[in-house]
């Protein structure tokens, strides 16, 4: 067991949040098989009072997801009591519903960014995502940075979409915005029960970062499920300084996953049950968050619980084994990196 000295250097500071699994979509590599808000779903007041736990706990940044944030009727409320308690947040959305009037209340609730899910040109966009969606999304990065307010865009990558990243690429830099993350799609949800070929050389991703971050209009970087330490890690994670190398998943160490019905993961996207810490309408987040035996694939982690290449690999103990999350749902093993950039060139 840990002692509550030692629990108290785990720090909060950064929470995904899934405040609906309402959708107007149900994309062939939806994670969470978003598209009916579940059964009793937190209520506005019990979202406040998350709200409020998330900054008393220090969190720095939420990142509001769904479904599509914008399908639950009180985000505004939300978003506001967390922007009122000094938390920064981010919606990240599919861009479909979005309409002009929208931009008046990003204002009003003084959201930090929005950040829009485009996967690739039209034709690959629409077929993993919905008809008419590709120009919805163009649409709506179009309007975020024409008014002001930060855009990104999240594109999920699979076999497929990898190859199309320079043409993207082209059609992003007419657009406004400031950054572009890239990251793994992962065979959960809809995407192991659609046979989604998630499966892709992170090589080919990491050369078409390295070859254009640094002449880019905008921050262009991998998530933390693309990696890890070829010669190149120090600088593909949106940070061109060499020194921004992964270190380790932050799930139940930094960072923290809500759903809508008020399940606390180490990261949304550890989308299983075995992962649940607790619920909110049973313990407060922070009786989860200190909790001694909570995460503990993270906060007990040591070296020697690494497997296959990862154990073996200079950079084990930095590392833990890559993305908890990607792994998971790859091969079931959580600290064996099944897909490391480096390992394959060895």
């Amino acid at each position: 067991m840990l002692s509550r000295h030692r629990i108290m250097k785990f720090k909060l500071r950064r929470c995904v949040w899934e405040i609906t699994l309402a959708c107007c979509f149900s994309c062939k590599y939806c994670g969470s098989r978003g598209g009916r808000a579940r059964e009793g779903e937190l209520s506005t007041e019990e979202c406040l009072n998350v709200a409020d736990w998330l900054a008393e706990l220090g969190c720095r940044r939420v990142s509001l997801i769904g479904g599509e944030v914008f399908m639950r009727k009180d985000w505004k409320e939300i978003t506001a009591r967390l922007t009122k308690n000094g938390v920064r947040v981010n919606i990240i959305t599919n861009g479909f519903l979005f309409s002009d009037n929208l931009i008046d209340d990003l204002r009003e609730v003084g959201i930090e960014s929005v950040s829009v899910s485009l996967d690739g040109p039209r034709e690959v966009h629409d077929k993993y995502r919905q008809e008419g969606s590709y120009d919805r999304a163009i649409r709506a990065i179009q309007v975020l940075g024409e008014s002001g307010i930060p855009v990104s865009v999240i594109s999920t990558l699979n076999r497929e979409n990898v190859p199309k990243l320079p043409e993207l690429y082209e059609t992003l830099k007419q657009y406004p915005i400031f950054a572009w993350q890239l990251q793994a799609c992962s065979p959960m949800g809809n995407a192991a029960n659609n046979g989604v070929d998630y499966a892709f050389d992170p090589r080919e991703v990491i050369r078409f970062v390295d070859t254009n971050m640094r002449t880019a209009p905008f921050l262009l970087g991998v998530a933390d499920n693309i990696g890890y330490f070829t010669p190149e890690e120090g600088s593909i994670r949106g940070n061109m300084s060499g020194q921004a190398v992964f270190a380790g998943c932050r799930a139940g160490i930094s960072a923290v996953g809500i759903d809508s019905i008020g399940n606390v993961r180490g990261c949304e996207s550890m989308y299983d049950e075995r992962f649940n810490e607790g619920n909110l309408r049973k313990k407060s987040l922070r009786e989860i968050w200190e909790n001694p035996d909570g995460f503990s694939y993270n906060r007990k982690f040591k070296r020697s619980m690494l497997t296959g290449p990862c154990a073996d690999c200079k950079h084990g103990a930095y590392c833990a084994g890559g993305c908890r999350s990607y792994n998971f749902f790859v091969h079931g093993k959580l600290y064996e990196a099944p897909r490391c950039a480096s390992a394959m060139d060895k």
